[in-house]
C-alpha cells in the first residue's frame, strides 16, 4: 500500500512534495525562505500539476473507504477547514463576560461544540452518546503577588500561575535544581534544602515530572522559566500540584539565578486559589462496523483554553471527525469508537472520568487507542506520541508500552513513504489524553505538531522553519497564542492548511491500518 502511496507524489519544485490532493509539506531541506511564501508557491505549483480528480465530499461520504489510496484522497483541505471554521463561528457566537468568545469546559460554547459534532455523528449513521460528568478544578482568586525585596512582578506580564497549582502565602529562598538545573530527575534535588523555593529550567520531561520531584524533595514552591522565552509560559499540569507553582520569562529566570548565585534574596509568593466545580461532556460515537469485542478508539479533546481554541484543539478534533465522516460507510476488522473528550485543558478530567468508569470487561475489549492534540501548527515539527516517553511511564502496567509501537510504527510508515521525517515526543502522551488510556493499561499512540514556544535549532535543521515560537507569531519567541491567558488569538489564522491535511492524513492512515489490524489478544 505504501509502494502505491508513494507514486502518487508529485513534485512541484523547491524540495516540495505534494501528496495526491495538493496537501504540501516542505520537505526538511526547503526552508530557505519564509514558510508563508512557500506555502503560496506550492499551493499554486501543486494546482497546476494536478491530473486526477478529487471525489467529491458527498461521494466519499457515501461510499467504502476501504483502501488508504480511497480514504486518504477524501480527507481534503477545504472540508477540513470548513469544519475549522465552524468552530471559530461556534466560539464567535458564544462570548464570555470578558467579551472573547470561547469553546472551554463548562461554557454554552464549549455544549455548542458537543451539539455540532453530535449532529454530523448521527446523521452520518454513528451510535452516539453525550456522557455527562461532574468535574472539580481551582481557579484564583484576588491578584496574585510575587517578588523579591526591592522588586515586585507584574501578573500576567512577568508571571502565570501554573494549572492546578497549589496555593500560599510564602517567603523563601531560592534554589536551583542539581544537574541539568531541570528538576527531571529525583537526583537533581540531591542537594536541595527542604523549604526552599525550586528554579527549575524548562525541562524535556512532563512539567508533572518537574513539579513531583521538587514536592518529593521538599520545595515550599516551584519556579519554572524557559529558555528562548520572552514572555511567561503557562504550564499546564495534570495532576493538582500540592505548593504553589508559578512560570517566568527567560529573562526574569536568569535574574532570579543570577541574584541567588550573588546573595540569593527571599522570594514572597501570595498565591490564592479557590475550588470550581461544573458540568462537563464527553462525546462518544461508535460505528455499527467491526468486532465490539476489539474495539479501536480515535480521541481529540473538543475543549479550549483562553479563547476560541482553533490550534488546540479544534484542529485535532476536527481531524477526527473528517476521519470518521468518511469511515461512515466503510466495514472494519474492529469496531472504530470516536470520542471527542471535555475538561482536557484543565486536567484531562473528560478522559479520567471514561476510563476510570469503564467496567473490566469493557477496559478488555478496546485494544488500542489514537490521540489527536493539535494537527495544523504553523511553524511544526512531526511527533509521535509514544507512551514508553511519558513522565509516568512507570504507572503504565507493563503491556502498555511494547503494545504501543504498532501504532508508533503505522505512523512512522506513512511519513516514510512521504519523505518526511517523524520523531517521538520527548515528553511522550504526557498531557494528552491518550495517557489516562495507558494508565489503564491501553496501548496508545498520536501524533502532535506541537505549540507554543520555543522551537530549536536541532528541529529547525530536521522540519525547516525558524527557531522559537510554533504559532502565533513565526518568527517571534513570546510563546505563542495557545497558552496564554488575555491573548485571545488562537483563531482560524493561527493553523496552517498545509500542515492540518497532512497529519490529519497520517492519522486516517493510522486509523484505518488499526481498524484492520489483527490483535492478539484483549487487554489484560
Amino acid at each position: 500500500m505504501l509502494e502505491l502511496l508513494s507514486t502518487r507524489l508529485k513534485c512541484v519544485g523547491l524540495s516540495i512534495a505534494c501528496i495526491t490532493v495538493a496537501v504540501c509539506v516542505l520537505l526538511p531541506s526547503s526552508f530557505a525562505q519564509p514558510h508563508p511564501r512557500l506555502i503560496a508557491s506550492a499551493q499554486e505549483s501543486s494546482s497546476s500539476s494536478m491530473t486526477e480528480a478529487v471525489p467529491a465530499e458527498q461521494a466519499c461520504q457515501t461510499r467504502a473507504n476501504d483502501t488508504p489510496e480511497k480514504l486518504l484522497e477524501c480527507i481534503q483541505p477545504s472540508s477540513l477547514w470548513n469544519h475549522l471554521a465552524h468552530f471559530q463561528k461556534i466560539s464567535d457566537e458564544h462570548k464570555g463576560s470578558d467579551g472573547h468568545g470561547n469553546r472551554d469546559t463548562g461554557t454554552a460554547g464549549y455544549k455548542a461544540s458537543v451539539d455540532y459534532v453530535a449532529g454530523l455523528m448521527r446523521k452520518a449513521g454513528y451510535h452516539v452518546t453525550v456522557q455527562q460528568y461532574q468535574y472539580a478544578a481551582s481557579e484564583i482568586t484576588g491578584v496574585p503577588q510575587f517578588g523579591t525585596p526591592d522588586q515586585s512582578y507584574a501578573f500576567t506580564r512577568d508571571w502565570l500561575v501554573a494549572q492546578l497549582s497549589g496555593g500560599g502565602t510564602l517567603t523563601a529562598s531560592i534554589q536551583p535544581g542539581g544537574g541539568s538545573g531541570e528538576g527531571c530527575f529525583a537526583g537533581d534535588f540531591a542537594e536541595f534544602v527542604p523549604g526552599h523555593i525550586a528554579l527549575l529550567e524548562r525541562g524535556t520531561c512532563a512539567y508533572d515530572a518537574q513539579v513531583a520531584n521538587a514536592e518529593k524533595a521538599g520545595a515550599a514552591a516551584v519556579i519554572l522559566f524557559g529558555s528562548g522565552n520572552a514572555s511567561p509560559f503557562q504550564v499546564r499540569l495534570t495532576r493538582p500540584a500540592t505548593i504553589p507553582v508559578v512560570s517566568v520569562s527567560y529573562t526574569l529566570g536568569s535574574e532570579l539565578l543570577r541574584r541567588y548565585t550573588d546573595a540569593n534574596p527571599a522570594v514572597h509568593l501570595d498565591i490564592h486559589m479557590r475550588p470550581t466545580s461544573g458540568v462537563d461532556y464527553n462525546l462518544i460515537a461508535e460505528s455499527p462496523f467491526g468486532d465490539t469485542n476489539h474495539v479501536v478508539v480515535v480521541d481529540a479533546h473538543l475543549d479550549s483554553i483562553y479563547g476560541a481554541g482553533m490550534l488546540d484543539n479544534a484542529s485535532g478534533s476536527t481531524t477526527i471527525l473528517e476521519i470518521a465522516l468518511n469511515m461512515a460507510k466503510t466495514s472494519t476488522h474492529n469496531q472504530l469508537r470516536y470520542i471527542w473528550f471535555g475538561g482536557e485543558e484543565i486536567g484531562l478530567f473528560g478522559s479520567a472520568y471514561y476510563t476510570t468508569n469503564l467496567s473490566s470487561a469493557e477496559r478488555k475489549r478496546i485494544a488500542f487507542d489514537i490521540d489527536m492534540d493539535v494537527t495544523a501548527t504553523p511553524n511544526f515539527d512531526m511527533w509521535i506520541a509514544d507512551p514508553a516517553y511519558a513522565y509516568n511511564a512507570s504507572q503504565f502496567p507493563p503491556n502498555v508500552v511494547p503494545q504501543s509501537k504498532i501504532g508508533n510504527q503505522f505512523f512512522r510508515d506513512f511519513f516514510t513513504s512521504i519523505g518526511v521525517v517523524s520523531q517521538s515526543s520527548t515528553f511522550g502522551n504526557s498531557g494528552t489524553d491518550s495517557n489516562s488510556f495507558a494508565l489503564i493499561g491501553i496501548p496508545d499512540s498520536g501524533i502532535l505538531t506541537r505549540q507554543d514556544c520555543c522551537k530549536a535549532q536541532s528541529e529547525v535543521d530536521i522540519w525547516g522553519g525558524f527557531l522559537g515560537n510554533y504559532e502565533g507569531t513565526v518568527p517571534g519567541n513570546d510563546g505563542g497564542c495557545v497558552d496564554y491567558p488575555e491573548r485571545w488569538c488562537d483563531n482560524l489564522s493561527n493553523n496552517d492548511p498545509f500542515v492540518f491535511g497532512l497529519a490529519s492524513k497520517a492519522s486516517a492512515y493510522v486509523t484505518l491500518k488499526l481498524a484492520n489490524h489483527v490483535f492478539k489478544a484483549n487487554q489484560p
